[in-house]
């Protein structure tokens, strides 16, 4: 694969991006409007501009010609969903979703293991995705997520990669969802009293006692040297002076009992496949972990235990033994979202250069059928009842 043109709106990225990559000017553009216009120079596009420009980007390249590779969600509303998967059904061209969990070497593994039938017929799955206290703080209360007007609910912003998975390992035929969840503890009335009238940490009283003050999660580690996620977010240059300044100016300096976030940090959701099989998924904000999913699947010969990471068990129910498995190792360079960052690039290059789809765990098709169950459950969570998926299909209009 081979990097021809950029676009990036902010110049510092832009340079980089140039650099990094031997670009002439003349490739490097300040939109993504910009290098649509220009002549087709690329067999391919990965569009990861925010998330309200997802459907626009998609659907303007794909009627291009281009083969995309697009972050998730699809988009934040189901009728440009529909949209982006349309695109790319009518001029044929790839569509891959980053839904990276089904790239990982650990959840390959796990799909090895459902295939071979050692767990005999699935019949559930439990899986819970642990956040992080102070990852949640960051991305969905102070940070870019935290407001649906201006991202989308949690549950797509956050978990459709968990009820992709959830689909990955089941399959497409989710019949009825429901769910459940809300605002636990991100709110004015879980304030504590000593903060008093502060609306930042840096002037509040109970700082040094609140987990989730800003100085613990951004100053202290920058005085340490940390200069990577999530302090690059707050700050383009991050040093003292800058953390600093972004706390006592921006977003990720203000209290979390003040902000104007409105997505569940606690939320559950409740899936009936064809064939009474079931699944049960937790997204909390309230963790140890960061990211560390742990699954259970059940199945009428044995139970799959998974640690998240590195570890698989799968119970045997005829001679009573535990088989462990340990997935491919993933070398520290390429570990991103436990090296699902690379396995989706490589397959998506893959599929590419030899113009087969079966490259592709994740096509357009699969993640519009995930996508869809994610619209589904938020509906059924806010209107308290248990939505099937054939009537949400039709009442929407949609067409797979």
């Amino acid at each position: 694969m081979k990097v021809v043109a950029i676009a990036d709106r902010q110049e510092a990225r832009r340079r980089r991006m140039q650099k990094d990559h031997t670009l002439p000017g003349e490739h490097c553009y300040d939109s993504w409007e910009g290098l649509l216009e220009a002549p087709k120079t690329a067999d391919a596009v990965i569009i990861c501009v925010i998330d309200c420009l997802h459907k626009d980007v998609a659907v303007a390249f794909a009627d291009k010609g281009y083969h995309i590779l697009l972050e998730k969600p699809m988009s934040t509303d189901l009728a440009s969903c529909q949209e982006v998967y349309n695109a790319a059904k009518r001029n044929s061209v790839l569509l891959a979703v980053c839904h990276v969990l089904r790239y990982t070497p650990y959840n390959r593994k796990i799909k090895e293991i459902v295939d071979s039938g050692a767990l005999g017929d699935v019949v559930g799955i439990q899986h819970l995705e642990p956040v992080g206290h102070y990852h949640f703080a960051h991305s969905y209360v102070r940070g870019s997520w935290r407001n649906e007007a201006e991202s989308s609910f949690s549950l797509m912003t956050k978990s459709c990669h968990d009820i992709d998975i959830i689909t990955y390992f089941l399959g497409d035929d989710c019949k009825r969802v429901s769910s459940f969840g809300g605002i636990s503890h991100f709110k004015k009335e879980k304030k504590p009293s000593r903060a008093g009238d502060a609306i930042r940490c840096i002037d509040c009283n109970y700082e040094s006692q609140c987990p989730y003050s800003a100085k613990k999660i951004y100053l202290e580690p920058a005085k340490a040297g940390v200069k990577d996620w999530p302090l690059d977010v707050v700050a383009d240059v991050v040093d003292i002076e800058n953390i600093t300044d972004a706390l006592r100016t921006g977003p990720y300096g203000r209290c979390v009992y003040e902000c104007d976030n409105d997505v569940c940090d606690n939320q559950v959701v409740n899936m009936e496949f064809e064939g009474n099989r079931f699944a049960s998924f937790s997204m909390v904000a309230f963790t140890k972990e960061l990211c560390v999913r742990k699954t259970r699947i059940f199945g009428t010969r044995g139970e799959l235990i998974g640690d998240g990471e590195s570890s698989i068990e799968v119970f045997d129910f005829l001679n009573q033994k535990s088989t462990y498995h340990s997935p491919d190792p993933v070398s520290e360079q390429l570990s991103g979202h436990g090296g699902g960052d690379m396995g989706i690039i490589k397959s998506f290059v893959e599929a590419v250069s030899s113009n087969d789809p079966t490259k592709l765990p994740s096509n357009g098709l699969s993640s519009f059928n995930s996508h869809v169950i994610v619209f589904a459950a938020e509906e059924a969570r806010r209107r308290g009842t248990v939505i099937s998926m054939n009537e949400f299909c039709t009442q929407n209009g949609l067409e797979f």
